[in-house]
């Protein structure tokens, strides 16, 4: 029985790179852009089936897993993938922009979740792995936007990690820096001339594979060019004083 696999943000960049790798090792593909083209043709590229549609919108997510149910039986893993950059001005405010960042970095991931769940449960268990970034980590300054729905996802994963391995549902999160996809093209010649290393969308399909198969629900994997990928670890959060503490979780 072939694994199937659900991957957003799927018609270039990092989900694409995750759709042909899973599709090598014999996986069967459901993917998900709103860029109809860019879809297909990868769709195409995997022997997959595909969806045109804004991942922002809860009904994507259910069409989606309704898709590949319907053409598939079931479902295995599920990769969170669609984002776009933030480039928010706070002191210029765009609400349609900051709106469409916070739908798509954050509800994206929610609603993808919320109608994952039953199907993987049905299943018999799986993975989902949503891709946050080191802004997900750490304050990022250039983008504080971005750094707060990356932020958002790295709370939502390690939130949901102990229900969900209660119906055999690992969910983690990909933390890379920055990767050579489209989302960084508009800055990539500066990286390039200051000699600033950037990842390839493939080193990070490699880590999401492997994220997929962690076992310690809740996992932050942080992805950094010429290193392998490793786990992110807080720090214990101090209790009040004179009281007991609760157990710290990272």
């Amino acid at each position: 029985m072939s694994t199937v696999a659900l991957i957003t943000g799927a018609a270039s960049g990092i989900g694409a790179a995750v759709a042909r790798r899973l599709s090598s090792g014999g996986a069967k593909c459901v993917l998900v852009d709103r860029d109809g083209e860019g879809v297909e043709r990868v769709a195409k590229e995997v022997e997959g089936a595909w969806l045109a549609a804004d991942v922002s919108t809860e009904e994507a997510s259910l069409e989606a897993v309704a898709l590949a149910e319907q053409r598939y039986g079931r479902l295995d893993l599920v990769h969170l993938n669609a984002g776009i950059s933030g480039g928010v001005d706070l002191a210029n405010f765009d609400l349609e922009r900051y709106r469409a960042i916070v739908g798509v970095n954050v509800d994206g991931v929610v609603f993808g979740v919320r109608a994952s769940v039953p199907l993987l449960a049905r299943s018999g268990g799986g993975a989902i792995v949503a891709t946050s970034s080191l802004a997900g980590l750490v304050a990022f300054s250039g983008d504080p936007i971005y750094t707060m729905t990356k932020h958002a996802v790295v709370g939502l994963v390690r939130a949901l990690a102990e229900p969900l391995s209660q119906q055999n549902i690992r969910i983690n999160a990909v933390c890379p820096g920055f990767t050579d996809t489209p989302l960084v093209a508009a800055a990539r010649e500066m990286f390039v001339d200051a000699g600033f290393p950037l990842l390839t969308a493939e080193d990070v399909a490699a880590a999401v594979e492997s994220a997929f198969y962690t076992e310690t629900p809740g996992t932050l994997l942080v992805v950094q060019p010429g290193r392998q990928p490793v786990p992110y670890r807080y720090s214990g959060v101090p209790g009040p004083a004179g009281g007991q503490r609760p157990p710290a979780s990272d």
